[in-house]
């Protein structure tokens, strides 16, 4: 997701930021990749569009988001996609970041990195953050994405709710991926209007 949703990001935010992927980055060099396995292929046409979160690893960077978190994807003209995070925040303003995602690989890879750090910085391999789509229902309604370290997780809809078997089946896929699920923090997704 829907990483960095903040207002506007202050030059101590965007150093904490290249700090923690920078120690991220030294990580995956010393443990390699620890098994996490992503869904085949990603249509990324069919990807694009609004996901609502409904639950995640709580982040640093999401903690004044309190509901209604949702990113919107759309295609850019050089290839790449357009990620604008919005939240209600506890002072019932909508806080949003936009960032820049791009495909590693094949134009199919279910594996992208996002950035939210200034275009200036983006030559800075540690402003990007891994975003790999690792559960994907046939119908792109349902979606997991984490990182090859299994530090972050976010889980996806189409619609604000999902059905509780859909979501209890999605668990115990992530459960044979070795993720925590008991760390999932459920997202408050209210009516625009409550």
């Amino acid at each position: 997701m829907t990483l960095f949703p903040h207002s506007r990001a202050s030059l101590i935010s965007i150093l904490g930021i290249l700090l923690i992927c920078l120690g991220s980055s030294q990580v995956l060099a010393q443990q390699g990749d620890q098994g996490v396995k992503t869904i085949a292929t990603l249509d990324v046409p069919r990807y694009l569009g609004t996901w609502y979160e409904i639950a995640k690893f709580p982040n640093w960077f999401q903690k004044k988001c309190i509901s209604n978190t949702k990113a919107v994807y759309s295609a850019k003209p050089d290839g790449n996609l357009r990620v604008l995070n919005s939240c209600k925040t506890a002072t019932g303003e909508t806080s949003e970041a936009e960032g820049l995602a791009r495909q590693i690989g094949s134009k199919d890879s279910p594996k992208l990195e996002v950035r939210f750090a200034p275009e200036w910085l983006s030559f800075l391999p540690l402003v990007w953050g891994d975003y790999w789509v690792i559960d994907l229902d046939p119908q792109y309604q349902l979606a997991a994405v984490s990182d090859p370290r299994r530090e972050y997780l976010w889980v996806l809809s189409r619609t604000p709710q999902v059905d509780p078997k859909v979501y209890a089946d999605l668990l115990q896929r992530l459960k044979q991926q070795q993720f925590d699920i008991q760390k999932l923090e459920i997202t408050s997704q209210k009516n625009e209007g409550t």
